[in-house]
């Protein structure tokens, strides 16, 4: 087993206060911190007490940062449950990274439905990507789901223009199909074809997806990557049994 260290990189900062008491007295000190350090407008998004002992989460995004009531410290690093054999770290970025699946704005993704269509699937896609297209052909193998396919142009100059003609295409569904698996370029769009792109694009920053494939299944739960068909099948399953 491969041990992380509870705190892999240290920032030493010394801060004149008095002893601050709850997580509002620390996230005051801290966001002028985080300004300093960081950069201007860098602050916390929540600030949390962990456990019983002097810790608090520091949350920025989807990434936590770890400090003690006075901001004496800024800790980079997983914080690691000895006795209870578990990563409090990773945990917590579980549970920060779930989507609650009804507020998701479906309409801007492109639906394909397999047969009965009871299991649900959420990805975030760039049609440069040759893990996605790896997901494409799994998906072949998988029936009972209905995915959903934000078209999310991040790696290439050309996957915005991609992205367009696809959800531009008379069969969205085939034209994302025959991209992925034949490899076969979508058509130009019309230049007055309305696209949701940039609206995509705001989505996953907002949801902090930083890679493509990423999958969100219903019951909130997201996997960044590609997944083989049988993996999927049982988080299509397991997803589906508890609904966000």
């Amino acid at each position: 087993m491969k041990i992380k260290a509870v705190i892999s990189g240290l920032a030493a900062l010394f801060i004149a206060h008095a002893a601050f008491a709850g997580e509002a007295e620390v996230k005051k000190a801290v966001d002028p911190v985080l300004a300093d350090m960081f950069g201007p407008g860098i602050k916390a998004d929540a600030v949390r007490k962990v456990g019983n002992f002097n810790l608090y989460e520091i949350q920025i995004g989807g990434d936590l940062l770890y400090t003690d009531e006075k901001v004496s410290y800024l800790m980079n690093g997983d914080v690691l449950d000895v006795k209870a054999k578990k990563n409090l770290t990773e945990e917590r970025k579980q549970k920060l990274s779930q989507v609650k699946f009804s507020d998701l704005p479906l309409d801007l993704a492109v639906k394909q439905v397999k047969g009965n269509g009871k299991r649900v699937l959420v990805t975030f896609e760039d049609p440069n990507c040759s893990y996605c297209r790896k997901l494409a052909k799994e998906l072949q193998s998988i029936n009972d789901v209905t995915v959903y396919t934000f078209l999310y142009p991040i790696l290439s100059p050309d996957s915005t223009e991609k992205s367009k003609n696809i959800w531009c295409a008379p069969d969205r569904v085939k034209a994302w199909n025959d991209l992925m698996i034949d490899g076969k370029q979508p058509a130009p769009a019309n230049a007055n074809c309305n696209h949701p792109t940039e609206k995509v694009t705001a989505l996953g920053r907002k949801l902090n997806i930083r890679g493509t494939p990423a999958m969100i299944f219903a019951d909130g739960s997201r996997v960044p990557g590609y997944m083989p068909a049988a993996m999927l099948e049982k988080s299509l399953d397991k997803g589906s049994a508890s609904p966000n």
